[in-house]
């Protein structure tokens, strides 16, 4: 395909993926945070509605090597699609069911299951395709604005999902989600998921048979071959771990220590994504990071510090509306580093692991940071119950501080932008850190 043809079709892709990105992980946080309401408002019992996050969690933790396999062994385009119809059959068979015999929380549960696997089926793949449908110029754009449908998806889909709920019928809600989905379905089937492939094809070489499990170790000796991407993973996964005990001790801050009304608590935690969705916009718009690895380390050194921050209306006496603007702030302070982390993280993986092993190495970092989120916030939430909530946030805000610190030592970063000179590399004092337009 001619080059300008190809830029033009990359530009395509770029509008095509955010859109059905958005309505897809809109349709999803609609579906989940409707059923979970009305689980609530049937039964009355938070382990009905526990199970509920059980049935999302699990089979992503459970099944995303395999996502990482099928992405590298198979079309991508057929899973995307496949997937996504396969969330369309998900929800009409709830519908069918509701409309029959009444609808039941064993239903809900397996519909919920599928659309945990379909839509892990699909981020996967996707994720590990976007320097395949769009120019190496633009997959920052690319990732900036995946962030930007998650962010619009985290704001806006409690709430949407909460008025159809009010609104509607159970059966004519499940309509709405079968319609978002079978609109992705159409604009993904637009898309060429090897425009800008890598892959040698040559007649001359027979590929060698690998048993499944052998491709997925094959995927794992990848990573461990290459040392800067085995740091992003750790790193990562430092993130993620970290991340669920901010979470924990933040709920439990504002909730049983200061006394928060619920309202208030929600517009902070909104302040969360509105700080990602801004960022992502600003990224979407400049050129790609010129030392990410750099970007990534200043960025989680801010956030451990602003978990360390959380704590202070704890320690000094703020009147209540001083209280809530802190919080707003902290959070908007989060969501932007937030972003500044995980969009560098992605551009970086896009960009050094090979097309052959992509889908299994993100296959392996989403079932062990799956794994890791809940494991936190299960470890931390006994913690909070036994141990001052400031001791254990400065604590663990000082040890991520450190394992940072260390894990992209000047040695490190060195290694990942040997276009640095040593003294930027020890000083951390590099401009422009971000390409000017």
């Amino acid at each position: 395909m001619d080059e300008t043809l190809k830029l033009k079709k990359a530009t395509q892709h770029l509008w095509t993926f955010t859109l059905s990105k958005l309505i897809s992980t809109f349709g999803v946080s609609v579906f989940t945070f409707g059923i979970s309401f009305y689980i609530l408002s049937i039964t009355g019992s938070a382990t009905s509605f526990a199970l509920v996050l059980i049935c999302s969690i699990l089979p992503r933790v459970i099944l995303a090597p395999f996502a990482g396999y099928a992405a590298d062994k198979y079309s991508k385009k057929t899973i995307v699609i496949v997937a996504q119809i396969c969330s369309v059959v998900a929800v009409a068979a709830l519908l069918t069911v509701s409309m029959t015999i009444g609808i039941s929380l064993i239903a809900i549960y397996l519909t919920e299951i599928v659309l945990s696997i379909t839509s892990l089926f699909a981020g996967v793949t996707f994720s590990s395709s976007i320097a395949n449908l769009v120019d190496s110029e633009r997959i920052q754009k690319a990732m900036s604005f995946n962030q930007m449908s998650m962010s619009i998806a985290s704001i806006g889909g409690p709430a949407v999902g909460g008025l159809l709920f009010g609104l509607v019928s159970i059966e004519m809600f499940l309509i709405i989600n079968m319609v978002s989905y079978f609109i992705a379905v159409l604009l993904e089937a637009t898309m060429d998921f090897n425009l800008f492939s890598k892959k040698v094809v040559s007649n001359e070489v027979v590929e060698t048979k690998e048993t499944m499990l052998q491709n997925m170790k094959a995927g794992i000796a990848y990573l461990k071959q290459h040392p800067i991407l085995k740091v992003v993973v750790w790193v990562a996964l430092v993130i993620n771990f970290f991340f669920g005990a901010f979470t924990v001790g933040y709920a439990y801050i504002l909730v049983d220590g200061l006394k928060v009304e619920s309202a208030h608590f929600g517009i902070t935690e909104g302040a969360l994504s509105v700080g990602m969705l801004i960022t992502s916009i600003y990224l979407s718009t400049r050129k790609e990071i010129k030392f990410p690895l750099l970007v990534v380390k200043r960025g989680i050194l801010i956030m451990g510090l602003l978990m360390g921050l959380a704590t202070l209306p704890l320690m000094i006496e703020l009147p209540y509306i001083g209280i809530v603007g802190f919080y707003i702030g902290l959070m908007l302070s989060f969501g932007i580093c937030l972003i500044f982390v995980n969009t560098p993280i992605g551009v970086m993986m896009q960009k050094r692991i090979d097309e052959e092993f992509r889908g299994r190495v993100f296959g392996l970092l989403e079932t062990m940071s799956m794994s890791l989120l809940p494991l936190s916030m299960v470890l931390f939430g006994f913690l909070f119950d036994i141990v001052p909530a400031e001791y254990i946030l400065i604590s663990s805000s000082v040890i991520m501080i450190a394992a940072v610190v260390y894990m992209l030592r000047p040695v490190i970063i060195r290694k990942a932008h040997p276009e640095m000179d040593d003294k930027s590399v020890q000083t951390n004092i590099v401009e422009p850190v971000i390409a000017s337009k």
